[in-house]
């Protein structure tokens, strides 16, 4: 009962800011990722925050088993909520993916991955397979030429 009187609260108190206002003045929301990431701009090499479109949209593929908690295409940072793989429960990974230039290179991609395995109740932070990171960033890339096959354009 107390949760509904504090939400009711809110609403009203929310409800007090909009003052006057004219709804058809108000401009719609933009939303930078759909309008941009899916198309790549007509198969520009480069989105308008100045990373590599292809790199980008290969991150974004291959990373779309995981729940995103946060992709900023313009700043080329795309970072994974907890994933538990259904075959162990005892541990989750989280990934963190940086496009860090406007060419599509290998250098121009960092890839962070976390692993937690769960001892005694509590998540507890473990290394990662070396092989483990590599392996996802060369996944990333290989899905980027592959767009950029795709595109008709060449992979230098």
């Amino acid at each position: 009962m107390a949760r509904i009187a504090i939400g009711c609260l809110a609403l009203s108190a929310l409800s007090a800011c909009g003052g006057g206002r004219d709804p058809s003045t108000l401009t719609a929301p933009r939303n930078h990722l759909l309008g941009v990431d899916r198309g790549a701009e007509g198969g520009a090499d480069e989105l308008r925050g100045g990373v590599n479109a292809y790199l980008w949209r290969g991150a974004i593929d291959t990373l779309s088993f995981m729940p995103l908690a946060s992709a900023d295409a313009v700043g080329g940072v795309i970072l994974t909520d907890w994933y538990k793989p259904s075959a162990t429960q005892n541990e989750r990974f989280k990934i963190a993916a940086y496009v860090l230039d406007r060419r599509l290179r290998s250098d121009a991609l960092r890839v962070s991955v976390f692993r937690q395995v769960l001892q005694d109740g509590q998540w507890e932070d473990t290394p990662v397979s070396a092989t483990t990171t590599s392996d996802i960033t060369t996944r990333i890339l290989t899905r980027a030429r592959q767009l950029r096959a795709e595109n008709g354009e060449r992979d230098n």
